[in-house]
């Protein structure tokens, strides 16, 4: 209205060099300004205001309401009806210039959500985006996802106003009480529910708390519950396909486990079993040196059971990833001769050659796991290596790093089994199983950040290698 009176106030100096016409074509200026500013209402104050400094300033008579002639009046109606024509056309066209800008500004923000929706991310966390995202992008005042379980629908993550309790019993499928369904337009304050279902099958229901009543909303929140649908669908069926893989690893390490256990359990209760029903059943019988022989062996193959057990106990906590390490400096020397101490007389029938030169520097390792990384490499040695021959364990520096080998006379390993000798519960070639000793002897010395490798031996038997941190490098 304001600007109404300026202009004619602004035009009246002009009044004697412009027509009538003319003059109400100036005077649309005012007009379009309110109906952008304002809409049709201010439009419509505008065209009012431009009416009478029209007729007041412009029509004669002049400074009166009066009207001269009827070609006069002509011209004022044309005036009011062609302003309000205009000021509608205007203010239709801004209200859809604002619909695109919101169109495509909602447009933007489901973009994004989508982006982010297809990302690898556990349920959980993209149950969480699902609920954030949908208040953010459609400004509600809150957003609860639901998922049915044991026929109720629980609430499983939720952003802003959370749903009260009579709302969660409205919502309750046995409750027999109406909720609007949908994205289609609703109040500000409504409470509706809208599917995420996606391949047929129903996937969670969003409750929320004021559905965008603009039809463009609408459309797009149909967009966004398909696209959190498929997400959420997906991210359930990797889930699932995570834990079936987990259980049939599991099985698979129970299965392998049983075997490698059997493996390496049937040999010395074999030999316990024999000689312990031998000592009691015929005693009065035996020789002392038959005696002292089958309590050699019986002492032999409880330190070999002893081993098994320690084995399984660090299978145990290699599965459960609580292994850690306790470094400290120590001579190779020392290593050696407590792994050879604990093998105790298990390698009486052998002979053990050791050459490690006193030259060779400290390691740093944590000493439980690398002895028991030496006696599983020595307990495969003893299996394999025929009797009264030699196992040989050597010590050497190559570079940096220090190396021991583990050796031994026997058949040594086949081409085709070198690669996988290490993994666990190895079916051989030879129909044989690695058992758990090299599988774990890897793991400890992997765990260092070093590696273990298996070599021919010169006069054809097996040699394993493994590398040692060398703890004056370690320190630097």
């Amino acid at each position: 209205m304001v600007l109404a009176f300026a202009f004619g106030a602004a035009l009246l100096p002009l009044r004697s060099h412009i027509s009538v016409s003319t003059a109400a074509l100036l005077l649309v200026v005012p007009v379009v300004v309110g109906a952008v500013i304002g809409g049709f209402v201010a439009g419509g104050i505008s065209v009012v205001a431009g009416f009478l400094v029209y007729d007041y300033a412009f029509v004669p008579p002049y400074k009166t309401l009066s009207v001269g002639n009827a070609q006069n009046w002509a011209a004022l109606v044309v005036y009011v009806v062609v302003m309000l024509l205009i000021a509608r056309i205007v203010d239709a066209l801004e209200r859809s210039r604002d619909d695109a800008r919101h169109a495509h500004d909602v447009m933007r923000r489901v973009s994004e959500v989508s982006e982010l929706l297809v990302g690898d991310q556990p349920v959980d966390r993209l149950l969480e985006t699902i609920v954030v995202s949908a208040q953010r992008v459609f400004n509600v005042p809150g957003v609860s996802l639901l998922e049915l379980e044991d026929g109720r629908l629980v609430v499983v993550a939720s952003a802003g106003e959370e749903l009260t309790s009579e709302e969660l019993r409205q919502l309750d499928p046995l409750s027999g009480r109406p909720i609007r369904v949908g994205t289609t337009a609703g109040t500000s304050t409504e409470l509706r529910t809208v599917a995420l279902s996606s391949s047929g099958r129903a996937v969670g229901i969003l409750a929320m708390r004021g559905v965008p009543i603009a039809a463009t909303d609408s459309s797009l929140l149909n967009t966004f519950a398909n696209d959190a649908a498929l997400a959420l669908e997906r991210a359930q069926l990797r889930e699932q396909a995570l834990r079936s893989k987990l259980f049939e690893e599991a099985d698979r390490f129970r299965r392998g486990l049983l075997g490698a256990v059997s493996h390496d359990l049937r040999t010395p209760l074999a030999t316990i079993k024999v000689a312990s029903s031998t000592l009691s059943q015929r005693s009065a019988a035996l020789s002392v040196e038959d005696t002292t022989e089958l309590h050699r062996l019986i002492e032999i193959e409880t330190d070999r059971l002893t081993r098994l057990v320690t084995n399984l106990l660090d299978m145990t906590r290699i599965e459960a990833g609580v292994l850690t390490l306790d470094r400290i400096d120590t001579p190779v020397h020392d290593l050696v001769k407590e792994a050879l101490n604990a093998m105790g007389s298990t390698l009486c029938d052998l002979r053990v050659d050791v050459v490690v030169p006193d030259s060779l520097p400290d390691v740093s390792v944590d000493h439980v796991l690398m002895v028991q990384t030496l006696v599983n490499l020595l307990d495969n040695a003893q299996r394999h290596a025929p009797p009264r021959s030699v196992i040989t364990v050597e010590g050497e520096r190559r570079g940096d790093r220090v190396v021991l080998s583990v050796a031994d006379q026997g058949p040594g390993v086949p081409p085709g089994d070198r690669e996988t000798i290490f993994d666990r519960f190895t079916q051989l070639s030879t129909a044989g199983r690695a058992g758990l000793g090299l599988t774990i002897a890897k793991t400890f010395v992997e765990a260092h950040g070093e590696e273990v490798w298996y070599e021919a031996a010169p006069d054809g038997g097996a040699r394993f290698v493994f590398s040692l941190p060398n703890a004056a490098v370690s320190a630097t």
